[in-house]
């Protein structure tokens, strides 16, 4: 019979799990559908367009929404079962709140992984299309940069030329054994450079021990010469900066393919860490939300309990967002920027279980 009421009690969560998520959906997609159309708005396109790229990119942002649908549905979990005298049910079946807190954090946990493992590796794919299609109502789509095995590849224009720019490594603001490739209209080679490094922290770009050769084969080597480029440092740090149109596996292959480049793989790991924690995260959420409705079950402020959850849920959000922020000014190690929320969420609720753990825990 316990069970049953187990089978019952996940059909229950994963019910209102699933409701929560629809209603945050929607929010996202009316939102995000304001944003596309004002992006769009002085581009010659339908308005199937916005709609398209809403709904390519809602999966994505509902994935980020994640910790706090899991807060809201665990409130709304209790409210139900409250409200619905079923908690008396679960007591006369030997199941306590602790029972309880156990069975929806192993729930949340296994959802948890169904999301990070199928919910999110769709949601990138979609969010790879969102980016394809938004790229080509870009400004600078003539532009290009790419990083493969092979090195990174840029493609570049200047007045009427096509400048292609391949280089083996980036160490700090150099490009390292670098060669570039001019073409004309018709494609046709002008002339080529071989650099050994490229100062690249600006659009002007200082070329260093570099061989220039003409169609004719002729070549000239100088000690440096100037180079003006559309790209800098920080312009092909934030082509690449968008991980979340990566599939995990992806994530790992562009993580290679940086590490054979000499290229910083910081975000990479940052967004492999929050890919892990993530599962975690629902955890703590679930157990926060368990602890607030059985506290203030017993003092009778159900309604008050939401506007509670919403007051972690922003708590939650800055936390995450100050532990970002020390981690990228090197206050914090930045897998432990990661980590850190997560580790203070702990906290608090080992807390809240331990302090409730006389009154409540074992007595519905």
């Amino acid at each position: 019979m316990i069970n049953t009421y187990k089978k019952y009690l996940f059909k229950k969560f994963s019910k209102k799990l699933f409701l929560i998520s629809i209603i945050f959906f929607i929010l996202v997609l009316i939102i995000n559908l304001i944003e596309e159309s004002s992006f769009l708005k002085e581009s010659e396109t339908s308005f199937a367009t916005p709609i398209l790229l809403t709904i390519l990119n809602g999966p994505s942002l509902l994935y980020e929404m994640f910790p706090f649908i899991f807060l809201v549905s665990t409130q709304f979990f209790f409210i139900d079962i409250y409200e619905n005298k079923e908690i008396e049910t679960l007591r006369l079946f030997g199941i306590n709140n602790f029972s309880l807190l156990r069975f929806l954090t192993i729930t949340s946990l296994i959802f948890g992984f169904l999301i990070i493992f199928v919910f999110y590796n769709f949601s990138s794919i979609l969010k790879n299309e969102y980016i394809k299609i938004k790229n080509s109502f870009a400004d600078d789509k003539k532009y290009l940069a790419v990083i493969t095995k092979n090195g990174i590849w840029i493609k570049d224009t200047s007045f009427k030329e096509t400048i292609i720019i391949n280089a083996d490594l980036i160490v700090d603001e150099f490009l390292v054994d670098t060669s570039i490739t001019f073409l004309d209209d018709n494609f046709e080679i002008k002339k080529n450079i071989i650099a050994e490094k490229i100062n690249i922290k600006n659009k002007n770009w200082v070329l260093h021990k570099a061989i220039v050769t003409n169609p004719n084969n002729f070549s000239k080597e100088h000690e440096k010469i100037m180079l003006k480029s559309n790209f800098d440092l920080e312009r092909i740090n934030n082509l690449f900066s968008d991980l979340s149109s990566l599939t995990f596996l992806e994530l790992l292959k562009l993580e290679k393919d940086y590490r054979a480049i000499g290229y910083s793989t910081d975000e990479i790991e940052i967004q492999k860490h929050r890919f892990y924690s993530l599962p975690f995260l629902l955890c703590i959420m679930t157990v926060i939300g368990t602890i607030i409705m059985i506290y203030n079950k017993f003092k009778k402020n159900l309604l008050l309990n939401l506007f509670i959850g919403i007051f972690f849920s922003v708590l939650i959000y800055y936390l995450g967002h100050f532990s970002s922020l020390l981690g990228e000014n090197g206050r914090l190690p930045l897998i432990l920027s990661v980590w850190f929320p997560i580790l203070i969420l702990s906290t608090i609720s080992v807390i809240g279980v331990i302090k409730l753990n006389e009154k409540y825990f074992f007595k519905i």
